[in-house]
């Protein structure tokens, strides 16, 4: 269901309008961008009293009627201008940490989470007819001082407006700490001393760590310019911010990453580092010049949320204690593999901080180091200078580590090296972007590694993904959907004329039904059989053969085992599986 429908929907359905008086209301919507509830009555297909009542009663929220009450100014000074514009919302009184808002759609969570974030106060929605709200916010903000709308787009290109006279596109000493003491604030609340652009790239920031979004993309187009969180690995659209504001808003992104905002022909990568409620944030920021300006990808490494149990990830039993048998070995290579995103490097800090103990030296060579861990010696590779993955291995092998961690393993000479320090006496854990775990010995071999080095050095390989959960808060039962899953070569059989679970969508989850992810697995064990197969040059299809006659599970099967549980979709499943034949 469309967010912009949802009214009309729900008024269809109490009779108060027809489907013809419907369609009507939202192709006007189309063309003019207008509420669906003031067209509705602009059309005199109901009544404002009608309308009111209906929403009151939908969402179990009083009516208020803005025309004869009095606001003080010191509850309007709480919220921007450009925050209760571009809402549509009203703040009406304060009471304690609690803040009464007018709002023609009481439904509008982004909206209530902003204000939430720019006051502090929790928010007790109140129902008001959207042109009340707009004649009262003309009459009380109209002489509020300036705000994101009055930035000047010459300042802005310069950046003279956010770092000041003498910037010349160098940092010096005292500009180095100005921003490093910025940053040490907390974000997580409004600034009124601060200017509109960076508060409200604070609340960007801000709001995407607590919807626990992983990457933060900020878009540019011809016409349109748009920020979209990445949550649960699935991108939402959550803002349009104004396209003049759009080099403001990049400008100060770069100007807390220690990047140069004169350059916009080149790709520029940097790092923020900030608090949101207390909690220490490490972003990685990425920008690339497009044809109407910067796109920005912002990656929010939250040190709060890394898990680093297994069994809270959504391990099996059985493909955990493989795993933990191979990493408890005291040498071999154990091997990761999966695309961008699906939690390869959380599994492979799970593994050193089930290894890391006093008596072990642990090395590890990451491209970024994305999460410090005590008693770890972590090394930030730099291709730029000559530091690869391989450079670091070299130099690891010389101070005697017990184990190694290498982020990636790219290309031959990473491997050669690995190779040889699993046959020295060392357990190395690496990832490889392969599709599955079988094919991933033919893709070493085609980098040029010998079979017989594979079959004596290898101990474990996991491939794996991570799929959305199903929000426990609106967790419904289904029945299995049979013709879906014969297209997709799944037996319908396998969940017995079962019921399985989906969400159907609420508050909690942003509607999407899922909240949060768990892993799925399959687990290549490198049993005397299979290093057989592997010194025969056997193909991807030969070892899977082989490994499924001692327990190997598809990622696919060891899917279908979380929506028995409850955990997932088969939805889920086939879009991160495919179709197995």
């Amino acid at each position: 269901m469309k967010k912009k429908s949802k009214l009309g929907l729900l008024l269809l359905k109490e009779g108060l309008i027809n489907e013809e008086q419907l369609k009507r209301a939202l192709g006007i919507q189309e063309e003019t961008g207008r509420k669906l509830g003031s067209i509705l009555v602009g059309l005199g297909f109901i009544t404002q009293s009608e309308l009111m009542n209906f929403l009151s009663n939908q969402y179990h929220v009083p009516f208020i009627d803005l025309r004869s009450i009095l606001v003080d100014n010191e509850v309007t000074n709480l919220l921007p201008k450009d925050l209760v514009y571009r809402n549509q919302v009203f703040p009406v009184k304060k009471i304690g940490k609690v803040l009464t808002l007018a709002m023609s759609n009481p439904d509008d969570m982004d909206a209530i989470e902003e204000v939430k974030f720019a006051t502090g106060c929790q928010v007790n929605p109140v129902i008001a007819p959207a042109e009340e709200i707009k004649s009262a916010i003309e009459e009380y903000y109209e002489e509020i001082g300036t705000d994101l709308q009055t930035i000047d787009e010459e300042e802005i290109d310069i950046g003279d407006d956010l770092l000041g006279d003498e910037f010349s596109g160098e940092f010096d000493e005292n500009d180095l700490k100005t921003m490093q003491f910025e940053q040490e604030v907390d974000i997580g609340r409004l600034n009124q001393n601060s200017k509109p652009i960076v508060n409200y790239v604070n609340f960007i920031i801000a709001d995407a760590v607590r919807k626990e979004a992983s990457d933060i993309h900020i878009e540019m187009y011809e016409k349109l310019f748009r920020v979209r969180y990445r949550i649960d690995g699935v991108l939402r659209e959550v803002l349009k911010p104004d396209v003049s504001k759009r080099f403001a808003i990049v400008a100060r992104i770069k100007t807390m990453a220690n990047l140069d905002i004169t350059e916009r022909r080149r790709p520029q990568d940097g790092r923020i580092r900030v608090n949101v409620d207390k909690n220490p944030i490490d972003i990685r920021v990425s920008i690339i010049p497009v044809i109407n300006g910067e796109k920005v990808v912002m990656r929010i490494l939250d040190q709060s949320s890394l898990m680093l149990d297994m069994r809270d990830m959504g391990f099996e039993e059985d493909n955990l204690k493989k795993f933990n048998n191979a990493i408890e070995k005291p040498y071999g290579i154990v091997l990761v593999t999966g695309p961008t995103g699906s939690g390869k490097s959380t599994t492979l800090y799970s593994a050193m901080n089930r290894l890391n103990n006093p008596d072990v030296q642990i090395l590890t060579a990451e491209d970024p180091v994305e999460y410090n861990l005590f008693g770890i010696n972590q090394v930030q590779v730099n291709p730029s200078i000559g530091f690869t993955f391989a450079e670091a291995l070299r130099a690891f092998l010389r101070q005697g580590p017990d184990i190694v961690m290498v982020g990636e393993i790219r290309d031959s000479e990473t491997a050669q090296i690995a190779i040889r320090a699993a046959l020295t006496g060392h357990l190395v854990l690496s990832t490889i972007h392969t599709n599955d775990a079988p094919s991933t010995v033919n893709r070493l071999i085609d980098m040029g590694i010998e079979p017989f080095l594979l079959s004596a050095s290898l101990n474990l390989i996991q491939g794996q993904r991570l799929v959305r959960r199903v929000c426990s808060n609106c967790k419904v039962e289904v029945m299995p959907d049979d013709r879906m899953l014969r297209e997709a070569h799944i037996d319908p059989a396998i969940f017995e004329g079962k019921p399985v679970y989906k969400g159907a969508g609420c508050p909690v989850c942003g509607g999407t039904g899922y909240k949060g992810r768990v892993a799925i697995t399959e687990v290549l064990d490198i049993t005397s059989d299979i290093r057989e197969l592997i010194l025969k040059n056997a193909s991807t299809d030969e070892l899977r053969d082989a490994a499924r006659k001692e327990g190997f599970r598809t990622l696919q099967e060891d899917g279908l085992l979380k929506v028995k549980k409850g955990l997932t979709t088969i939805e889920e499943i086939i879009r991160e599986t495919g179709i197995e034949e």
